[in-house]
């Protein structure tokens, strides 16, 4: 157990429930060691499953085919201290072995590159979650930064439809307010937003209206809060920070359907360096508005522990607070994973 600086009953609560993040960027953007060194963090820091990011919607299907075998040797080869989840049950015995449990998820549609036949194919090969529009338009629908608001496209109907098949969740994280609204209307199965705040909390354009959560709640999905300083509000990323958003999501639709995507970039400097050495026209070029910062600040992964005990001094019952913690991840990945 690490030395943290929280009560015995927050320790203990901590380290018995299943925490779960379903949103960690792992772009190579920094230095390799410094990337590598995130997950062996996150463990120590009680995580017990971490979704990654292998691909977005400025990715070719090569790219991602690529990116993909890459991650998948590098588990498969770690595997004393890695399980590659591509099952629920993987991620029960990861946390039973003391291992990390690590799943793979799109940030964005494009590696599709109108094939929905490769839905199945990234399905078998462990992508198990998948953002409809990364900030810009796309094939599927609108991007929030947009400067339409346009529904699903007849594709995107098509793709939500295979998803639903093969069990890939289905996220409308980054995605316009329209195109999000139509996902409920079509998808059988619980529609998530992995990593997204509340617009009510922080105004901002990243974050979801009010009916975005109550419409994710009646699907039976899950809000993964995010730990981005800017979309938190005021660029804070203190645990109070973060209960803002879970009391405000928990107060409209109950903490059944809260959980945590906490967005983690290793390395703010390296990623504001590589702004432009992606191609002149870029999707995640819009995040922070046009000109890249970099005073970004992160909820650090060691913080976690502290979140837990905050949730207990804020009156958040044990269950409810394993449901955030992972618990609520859990029950949705039962629900739709084949």
């Amino acid at each position: 157990m690490n030395n943290w600086k929280i009560t015995k009953e927050a320790a203990e609560l901590h380290q018995n429930a299943m925490v779960w993040d379903m949103t960690l960027p792992w772009r190579e953007y920094g230095p390799e060691e410094k990337r590598l060194a995130t997950l062996p963090r996150m463990h120590a820091s009680g995580f017990n499953f971490v979704s990654l990011t292998l691909a977005a919607d400025w990715n070719s299907v090569s790219q991602t085919i690529h990116k993909i075998a890459k991650e998948r040797a590098y588990f498969l080869a770690n595997s004393e201290s890695y399980i590659l989840a591509e099952s629920v049950e993987d991620i029960l015995r990861a946390k039973r072995e003391q291992k990390l449990a690590v799943g793979f998820h799109f940030q964005g549609t494009n590696p599709v590159n109108y094939d929905i036949n490769l839905i199945e194919i990234y399905y078998k090969l462990g992508i198990r979650h998948m953002l409809m529009a990364y900030n810009s338009k796309n094939a599927v629908g609108d991007g929030w930064n947009e400067r339409t608001d346009g529904g699903l496209s007849n594709f995107g109907i098509q793709l939500v439809k295979e998803m639903n098949r093969v069990g890939m969740l289905i996220d409308g994280t980054h995605t316009g307010y329209q195109t999000t609204m139509e996902l409920f209307e079509v998808s059988t199965d619980p529609v998530i937003f992995s990593h997204a705040n509340a617009s009510a909390v922080s105004p901002n354009g990243r974050n979801i209206r009010d009916d975005q959560i109550v419409a994710c709640a009646k699907s039976g999905g899950v809000i993964g809060i995010d730990g981005v300083g800017i979309f938190l509000g005021d660029n804070d990323v203190s645990a109070e920070a973060l209960i803002r958003h879970i009391d405000h999501i928990s107060q409209l639709v109950g903490p059944q359907h809260v959980g945590l995507g906490l967005d983690y970039v290793y390395d703010q400097a390296s990623l504001t360096r590589g702004h432009n050495t992606r191609p002149a026209w870029n999707p995640g070029d819009d995040l922070f508005g046009n000109t890249p910062r970099d005073d970004v600040k992160y909820f650090e992964p060691e913080n976690l522990p502290t979140l837990t005990e905050k949730l207990i001094v804020a009156g958040y019952s044990e269950p409810e607070i394993r449901g955030i913690l992972g618990d609520n991840w859990l029950r949705v990945a039962r629900a739709v994973w084949k």
